[in-house]
């Protein structure tokens, strides 16, 4: 049987519009282009944050961990690996390639 006590029908409406009001300002949020900004920052962040994560493992190797003490101490890191050797490496390769490109160049 419907409700035919106006009290309780006025009370059901304040509440039905009160819940509208929730909804239509969550989605206004939700669309609103700051927020949408926003969490393509944040996105792009944690993206950005994730890269450079997988670069450092690939180059220094994934970072492992010494077994916690019984005292509770938080576990020590283990020095990460020198990498100046390879980045040298790196470095002359890039420098002989550059010269003989240049001296094919200039011999032509």
């Amino acid at each position: 049987m419907a409700d035919t006590d106006p009290d309780a029908l006025e009370l059901k409406i304040e509440r039905t519009r009160a819940e509208l009001a929730r909804t239509v300002d969550a989605i206004a949020d939700r669309v609103s282009p700051k927020r949408v900004a926003e969490r393509g920052v944040a996105k792009a962040k944690a993206n950005a944050r994730d890269f450079v994560t997988s670069v450092e493992d690939m180059v220094l190797g994934p970072r492992t961990y010494a077994p916690a003490d019984d005292e509770g101490e938080q576990p020590a890191e283990y020095p990460a690996p020198n990498i100046a050797p390879v980045l040298i490496g790196i470095g002359v390769a890039v420098v002989v390639g550059a010269a003989i490109v240049l001296l094919r160049r200039r011999s032509r």
